[in-house]
């Protein structure tokens, strides 16, 4: 449960064609910034460029405090707090929430994605409907800074990618204070438990619990 069409519905955001040009999702983290800088010129009138690369929808509300780097889209209803540090490369769906000191880079918000309180998200996809609690945070370079290898069992995926943070399925709830290991990947209906460390791949409507023991939900 790995692929991109086994984590998502892709009916729920602007990059369905691109992401259907790849089997495994951060085969698309690469190509994220070009995909912004020429699906934003294409948009409709109901987006506004406020700056150079930096594409809003008129009913999205995005305060003042604020920082929108581009390349970026902002999608229909979503909100972005006080705080937020939108680095570039971001393409966020509809009625999203970005929050409060919430920093993201290199990322596909899907619609419904919540990232509401402290979270760092970066070279990684969030899946429709998926939530990360407060200050649970996706860790996308290794310690030792080698290229990131995903781990599903007996099953080792090299991804040639230095930098890689987490994919998340649609559905799926990370407790507050998580630590996404680079290279994380989880299934779709999954939970994770608070303060947990999690790495490798977490199969689908699973349930992450303390000390990485994985359990299928009931």
């Amino acid at each position: 449960m790995i692929k991109i069409q086994e984590l998502y519905d892709l009916d729920h955001t602007l990059a369905k064609d691109y992401l259907n040009q790849f089997e495994y999702p951060w085969q698309a983290l690469k190509g994220i910034k070009d995909f912004i800088l020429q699906t934003g010129p294409s948009l409709s009138d109901e987006y506004e460029q406020i700056k150079e690369n930096v594409w809003v929808h008129k009913s999205a509300t995005v305060f003042e405090s604020a920082y929108l780097g581009a390349p970026c889209i902002i999608g229909a209803n979503t909100e972005v707090r006080h705080g937020a540090f939108i680095r570039g490369s971001a393409l966020i769906g509809d009625n999203c929430v970005v929050g409060n000191s919430v920093e993201l880079k290199n990322v596909i918000l899907f619609d419904c994605v919540q990232t509401p309180h402290y979270n760092y998200v970066g070279d990684s996809i969030l899946g429709y409907k998926s939530h990360m609690g407060a200050g649970s945070i996706t860790s996308n370079v290794k310690s030792d800074k080698t290229l990131v290898v995903v781990h599903d069992g007996e099953m080792n995926y090299e991804t040639g990618l230095k930098k890689f943070g987490a994919m998340l399925g649609d559905y799926v709830e990370v407790g507050c204070n998580s630590v996404l290991n680079p290279g994380t990947v989880i299934g779709v209906h999954s939970n994770v438990y608070p303060v947990s460390c999690v790495r490798g791949v977490v199969p689908d409507h699973s349930i992450v619990k303390s000390g990485g023991n994985i359990v299928k939900k009931i």
